[in-house]
């Protein structure tokens, strides 16, 4: 599968699922992940076939659990938009009542702040300790 360009561009591959590349949006002000399907083609949930929907869905739940837990989330916000980038994918994205745009939709709030300095690779560990993903390493 290939990954849209937007994609790489703006985040880190961290493994993958059976169905979805697992990926961290590099915005340090957020804990923000985003499962990519990895079927060809496809830009919405219901082009997926029946068993791939409810993939995704297990999928989905595992993540949004294992984040809820591990940054102690106030709300998990989940969202499958498209509107830039047209390959499906569905953003989870941890919120806090202290986060720089709550109680708004994180979209268009504030730019990007990069990860610096290892803490990415320290929110992927965190991430890994607590789900079962595939790597290519």
């Amino acid at each position: 599968m290939i990954l849209h360009e937007q994609l790489k561009q703006d985040c880190f591959i961290i493994g993958r699922f059976p169905l979805s590349v697992v990926l961290l949006m590099n915005d340090s002000q957020y804990p923000w992940f985003i499962l990519v399907p990895q079927r060809a083609g496809v830009g919405e949930i219901h082009q997926l076939s029946e068993f791939d929907q409810q993939q995704l869905m297990r999928e989905s739940s595992q993540l949004a659990s294992c984040i809820e837990t591990a940054f102690k989330a106030d709300k998990i916000n989940i969202a499958a938009l498209g509107n830039v980038v047209p390959q499906l994918h569905i953003h989870h994205i941890v919120r806090y009542t202290t986060d720089p745009a709550w109680p708004a939709p994180v979209w268009g709030k504030l730019k990007a702040q990069p990860y610096g300095d290892g803490k990415a690779d320290a929110i992927m560990a965190k991430l890994s300790r607590n789900l079962s993903l595939k790597t290519d390493a």
